[in-house]
């Protein structure tokens, strides 16, 4: 038997020669790919991401109005149901835009599955884009589910909806951003615990949420104003029902420098692979 050339056959169909996909300066399909990974991980399980941080705002709501109505006045025409309401709102959140990329990013960590989302062509700036779109959609599906659900029970005027729109996105890029880093330093889930217990939770239960810090004294209202959580919940209030402690051009400028400060610390740790490289 003897060996003869290979003469590929016209009329066959041979699969086409793979080539290399250009990517260019910015890897579009792989951060959109990123971002709905974020999105489908937390809307698999949208009882427990979305449902439930609305029914504990609506627990807050009948708690705080039944237990404080009739003892707390705050004059011009508002009720305190109507004053706590956007609070909560806020409140929700701010704590589901941190869980979500903080979450994500510990638990890649944990089950050692960081290296497929460091392994594509993803540069620091796509990888902080998805992860931060991805925990902010999050906190706005959160945060207009409760805003449509307390709307039958509390009467929002829609005083400056565009305001509210700002702060709302303002308030869930910035707990993005710091549950992103929070991801990173956490070394296990008891150092994540430890920021959500010893950090946010009482930055956000101090920020006036459940009172108007003008009632607080002396140091107490000034240190209020260097809470940056107080000027998420005041702005969005004012947005909603157009009570505000501040003026919301100090909120809104309070929260842009402090979102651009988040968005550097956090390129500079996605780009020297703080505690996700080894």
């Amino acid at each position: 038997m003897t060996d003869r050339p290979f003469v590929p056959n016209a009329n066959e169909d041979f699969a086409p020669v793979p080539t290399v996909r250009r990517v260019g300066p910015v890897n579009w399909i792989g951060v959109w790919t990123l971002y709905e990974k974020e999105v489908r991980r937390f809307l698999k399980v949208i009882t427990q991401t979305v449902f439930a941080p609305v029914v504990t705002s609506l627990l807050f709501l009948a708690i705080f109005t039944l237990a404080l109505q009739r003892s707390i006045d705050l004059g011009n025409g508002i009720s305190y149901s109507e004053f706590l309401a956007p609070g909560l709102v806020v409140m929700a959140m701010m704590q589901n835009a941190f869980a979500n990329t903080s979450s994500s990013i510990m638990i890649s960590k944990v089950q050692g599955n960081i290296v497929d989302v460091l392994m594509p062509p993803l540069g620091p700036g796509e990888l902080l884009a998805a992860f931060a779109l991805g925990g902010v959609t999050r906190g706005l599906i959160v945060g207009t589910s409760t805003v449509i659900t307390m709307a039958f029970a509390v009467g929002f005027h829609a005083a400056h909806w565009p305001v509210a729109i700002f702060f709302a996105l303002s308030a869930s890029l910035a707990m993005s951003l710091i549950g992103i880093a929070a991801g990173m330093w956490s070394g296990k889930f008891d150092h994540l615990s430890s920021v959500t217990n010893f950090v946010i939770q009482p930055l956000a239960f101090l920020s006036g949420t459940f009172y108007s810090i003008d009632r607080l004294p002396g140091i107490w209202n000034q240190l209020a104003h260097l809470n940056p959580f107080f000027y998420m919940i005041d702005g969005v209030r004012y947005g909603l029902i157009g009570w505000s402690d501040t003026s919301p051009l100090i909120g809104a400028a309070v929260l842009t420098a402090m979102n651009a400060a988040l968005i550097g610390l956090c390129y500079l740790l996605l780009k020297r692979g703080y505690k996700i490289k080894s």
